[in-house]
């Protein structure tokens, strides 16, 4: 014959401490959960900084390898807010050039750093007209040239240098030398030859998966040639 105290069942006190101890392990559960997901949206969040970067950084690489100088034309200029270039077509010769445009400039409340492109142009009288275009859109863009940028990253400042006569100078002087270049306003210039390289300076925001200075050296594939 079974004992009364074998056949009783649970009490409502041992049920109620059954039932938080179960609710217990579920917040628990829920915020490991909640742990994991958030930092995986993380990791995902910085992989994909680091991949705008360096889409950007080869974007800007590929520029600077098919720039074309042409005659009474400049291929290369850099007025302390945008640096823009002329550059052969990625897809036939025969479309014509592009010109391309590098700025930083504010984006809602964020400095963003990016890149501007005309379409194909064959005249020197269209090129003038976008080269004129790449400057004002570096400004103050129209919602047609907005479509024609591509933002590549949050940029706190950055900073331009050409390789001429074995140093580093700063594009606006004729002095040779590595002062920091403010911004100043467009003027016109002298058709200048191509430099035998550019320093491209980066400064990061922190917080981001990629911070601090960032600098990428680009050496004009000819000059390169030479020297190897």
């Amino acid at each position: 014959m079974r004992s009364a105290t074998a056949s009783r069942g649970f009490t409502l006190v041992e049920l109620l401490v059954a039932l938080f101890a179960m609710a217990l392990l579920a917040v628990m559960s829920w915020r490991g959960l909640d742990g994991m997901a958030r930092a995986q949206a993380q990791t995902e969040e910085r992989a994909d900084q680091v991949l705008t970067l360096q889409i950007g950084l080869a974007q800007w690489g590929a520029d600077l390898d098919a720039l074309t100088q042409l005659p009474q034309t400049t291929a290369l200029e850099w007025n302390g807010r945008v640096l823009r270039m002329t550059r052969r077509s990625s897809t036939s010769a025969s479309e014509g050039i592009m010109v391309v445009a590098w700025t930083r400039r504010l984006v809602g409340a964020n400095p963003v750093w990016l890149r501007w492109q005309s379409p194909p142009v064959t005249t020197r009288g269209q090129i003038e007209e976008a080269w004129q275009r790449a400057d004002l859109w570096s400004q103050n863009p129209s919602d047609e040239e907005r479509l024609r940028e591509v933002p590549i990253g949050q940029l706190d400042d950055w900073q331009i240098f050409f390789y001429r006569e074995n140093a580093w100078t700063n594009p606006q002087s004729s002095a040779q030398g590595t002062a920091v270049v403010t911004a100043a306003p467009a003027t016109s210039s002298p058709v200048a030859a191509i430099p035998e390289g550019v320093r491209l300076v980066l400064t990061l925001p922190a917080g981001h998966a990629i911070s601090g200075t960032l600098t990428r050296d680009w050496v004009r594939p000819l000059v390169a040639g030479q020297k190897s």
